[in-house]
């Protein structure tokens, strides 16, 4: 939901005094403990009870300011949203309720959907341009390699609050379309302990437990969350552990935090699977291993110091490792070679061109068994980030008004080590990757020019300097004016010779980028009840190393696990309008009824993508810059909570099309020669033109909650559609079903239903090469679409126990 009081207790948001209604645009409940007789509190005469809804603008904490005074929408979502029946999620609390924000996932991995919120994504997976950045408690957690989040490492139980914030650059790099602001828990603000236990379908456990205790002016804070899934379709399984700790400090006027994060995932999935096979299997992969393994840790500290009652400095300091390593299995990258004078040896897509060995020679010949030809893709990446930030705020008047001014300065480091590698073999029964007959695991290393083998080193400096103020013209009227400037170099440095690349172009590169992005915005409160704002903002996102080590389409690589040869790319920069309403009406039985009604205009220049390579293998591709993309739109929320209560309806309209045209390589069946034209006006592939969520629990007893909670989204173009010629991937609606039972203050148990009406739809839709499936599956396969299949329905018990 936007802003609205439903969510400021359950966010952590302190409550405010109750003061006259002029001074806070946001009427949401009589205030706790008011003593008014209800005849009076509807009197004119009386001031009503406001609990001030403060938002954080910046990074760093201490830049809240009252919400009916931002001129764009925020949506907060507290513990009690994130945390939902022993499931601790970002992302399903995202997805359950948050406007224009909807859910892909070419991995078939519960744990690795993208998140794409108004037509921008943020993604766990390499090869998606991140147009999303994140921060937690202040500090960047975009991975600096590819700017990914990986939700997985992170202990979710332990999420105090987040806030999705529209174009805002005051959140620095990638925030094309908004950021994900996390507030983490600490001993201050979380006493006592609490343990939960939970499982169901697919084979699924889940756990977690948090403790926090404060002793006068130190707290300490800690959680442990794990799960284990085997998962709806073969070869799909999860495992996740992570722990979060703070250790906390606070005097007069200072608080000092200190925080690590530790987590490990180990995440199988079967990807896009070919829909003839599917309708053999429903269960089916494609070709294995697919597996992704990860490793986390990042230790940070943030002070916060209050110098006087109107100024105040807040600081960060970070650093952080991850360790990532990722197999996946392939359809053949060679073949036998034939007659010739190769006819020993195998050859590179069966062409008479040998295929190379990496220690040199050729790769020789070898049979199948069951008469398919594999390939193995490894690689790992390991990426330490580090970095600072420094801000100050400040509230005083200026002639007069009332002003609060916000100023940060930061620095986001990284240093990279990424090397891969590709293996010949034989894809066996179950169409897994396995070694040539007698040759041990992993088979023949192979040599592909501009390709693999690749060692390399990146660094990664990203600069900011910010500055926003929000001026109150009026008692009615609210100016912000300010922006970021972005500084951005990264260099790379290449481990293997220069020849071992196209035209020895080699990997050896510096590049640099700045850009100065406004921001500018009114709101205007029409009654104590009802704000109207509207803002211009522009954000700017620089391609990350993984986009500019994969920009060459006669060096493509993998789904960028593969890096080649570093053409430079333009950075993006959106340039976006939004406008809207917010408010509340006061319900009976002491509720509130809040809403929000926000368009948006966002034009992201010189907009990247991944495209498929028109001159190597069939599973390559690069990253290009495709022109401008117009993403669009309406987001309409309703959120009513009283005693019994408590109810949510969204509805957004996104139009997201691309304003360039421009050729890429596909195996689309409406494809000429094997290329589409994209004509301005298309659609991007994968983002709904409608979104309607809705949910609501009942309080049947004060111990017994039941709920419902529905999603429903209208079809989408698949992956490599970008013309929009083809039949799209349905669209579909889904409803869950929850309950919880407190046996005693202390005890809980609850249950869900997922998908309760045993919807069947799919997350991901895509093409895959009708040559590739004849190899792999035999020639009776040539449709080339491929799907991934949502999860069916699933039941789900456990028991909180709070001691």
């Amino acid at each position: 939901m936007a802003v609205s009081a439903g969510l400021a207790a359950s966010a952590g948001i302190a409550d405010g005094q109750v003061v006259p209604p002029a001074q806070n645009p946001i009427v949401v409940a009589p205030a706790a403990g008011a003593e008014t007789p209800p005849a009076k509190a509807a009197s004119s005469k009386s001031p009503i009870g406001i609990r001030t809804i403060r938002v954080n603008v910046a990074p760093l904490g201490g830049a809240e300011i009252n919400a009916g005074k931002w001129p764009a929408a925020i949506q907060q979502f507290g513990s009690r949203q994130i945390n939902r029946n022993g499931n601790p999620s970002v992302v399903s609390a995202l997805d359950r309720s948050a406007s224009g924000v909807n859910l892909q996932n070419s991995q078939a991995n519960p744990y690795q959907p993208d998140i794409i919120y108004h037509g921008f994504t943020l993604s766990p997976i390499q090869g998606t341009p991140e147009g999303i950045s994140v921060y937690v408690n202040g500090a960047r957690f975009n991975v600096p390699f590819g700017d990914l989040a990986l939700w997985s490492v992170l202990p979710q139980v332990a999420i105090r609050s987040i806030s999705v914030q529209d174009a805002n650059p005051l959140f620095g790099l990638n925030a094309l379309g908004g950021a994900l602001d996390v507030q983490m828990k600490n001993g201050f603000t979380y006493h006592g302990a609490e343990v939960e236990a939970s499982g169901g379908s697919f084979g699924t456990f889940r756990g977690n437990a948090q403790y926090g205790v404060q002793h006068g002016n130190v707290a300490a804070y800690a959680a442990i969350q794990g799960a284990r899934s085997s998962g709806w379709r073969d070869a799909q399984s999860s495992a996740l552990e992570s722990f979060y700790g703070d250790l906390g400090w606070r005097g007069p006027g200072a608080e000092l935090h200190v925080n690590a994060t530790l987590g490990h995932s180990f995440l199988n999935g079967p990807a896009a699977t070919p829909v003839q096979l599917l309708a053999v299997n429903p269960n089916a992969e494609y070709t294995g291993p697919n597996s992704i393994e990860d490793k986390y840790a990042k230790l940070s500290a943030t002070l916060t110091d209050r110098i006087n009652a109107r100024t105040s400095l807040q600081a960060v300091l970070y650093y952080d490792n991850l360790w990532e390593h990722l197999i996946n299995g392939n359809g053949p990258n060679d073949l036998p070679c034939g007659a010739g004078p190769y006819g020993g040896d195998m050859c590179q897509g069966g062409s008479n061109t040998p295929a190379t060995l990496a220690g040199g020679g050729y790769v020789p010949y070898y049979a199948s068994p069951t008469g398919r030809y594999g390939s193995l893709a490894v690689n790992t990446t390991n990426t330490n980030g580090y970095g600072a930030s420094l801000q100050f705020t400040r509230k005083q008047r200026v002639f007069g008004l009332r002003n609060h001014i916000v100023a940060g300065v930061s620095f986001d480091g990284g240093f990279t080590n990424y090397t891969a590698a590709s293996y010949d073999g034989i894809l066996n029964a179950e169409r897994n990757y396995a070694p040539p007959p007698g040759i041990a695991y992993p088979g023949y290393k192979s040599d592909e020019a501009g390709a693999v083998p690749v060692g390399i080193v990146v660094r990664n400096a990203y600069y900011g300097l910010y500055l926003l103020d929000t001026l109150d013209l009026t008692r009615r009227l609210t100016l912000t004016l300010g922006g970021r400037f972005n500084i951005a170099n990264i260099a790379l440095h290449n481990h293997n010779p220069p020849d071992q690349y196209v035209g020895g172009q080699g990997l050896n590169a510096r590049h640099y980028y700045k850009h100065f992005n406004p921001d500018i915005g009114f709101a205007y409160k029409l009654t104590p009840l009802a704000t109207l704002y509207g803002s211009y903002s522009e954000a700017n996102a620089v391609p990350t190393p993984a986009e500019l080590s994969c920009a060459s389409p006669t060096a493509s690589c993998t789904l960028a696990n593969f890096i080649a040869t570093d053409p430079n790319l333009k950075q993006v920069v959106a340039h976006t309008f939004e406008a809207g309403l917010r408010g509340a009406f006061l319900v009976p039985d002491n509720g509130t009824l809040t809403y929000n009604v926000d368009y948006y205009h966002a034009v992201a220049n010189n907009d990247i993508e991944f495209l498929q390579s028109p001159y190597l293998g069939q599973y390559t591709g690069y990253f290009a810059n495709i022109g401008s993309v117009l993403r669009q739109g309406v987001d309409l929320a309703l959120k009513l909570n009283e005693r019994r209560w408590d109810a949510y309806f969204t509805y957004s309209r996104i139009q997201a099309t691309y304003q360039s045209g421009f050729l890429v390589s596909s195996h689309n069946p409406s494809a000429v020669g094997g290329v589409i034209t994209v004509q301005p006006g298309d659609f991007l592939p994968a983002i709904p033109k409608n979104i309607f969520k809705f949910g609501a629990d009942y309080k049947i007893t004060p111990q017994w909650t039941v709920g419902l909670a529905g999603n429903a989204q209208t079809y989408t173009y698949l992956h490599g559609d970008q013309s929009n010629q083809q039949p799209p991937l349905p669209g579909f609606v889904t409803l869950n079903f929850n309950t919880s039972y407190k046996v005693t203050p202390r005890v809980t148990v609850f249950g869900e239903v997922d998908n309760l009406t045993d919807a069947k739809y799919y997350e991901f839709g895509g093409f895959s090469s009708p040559a590739g499936e004849a190899l792999t599956l035999g020639s009776g396969y040539n449709n080339p679409r491929a799907y991934s299949v949502a999860a069916p329905i699933g039941g789900y018990a456990g028991v909180r126990v709070k001691f």
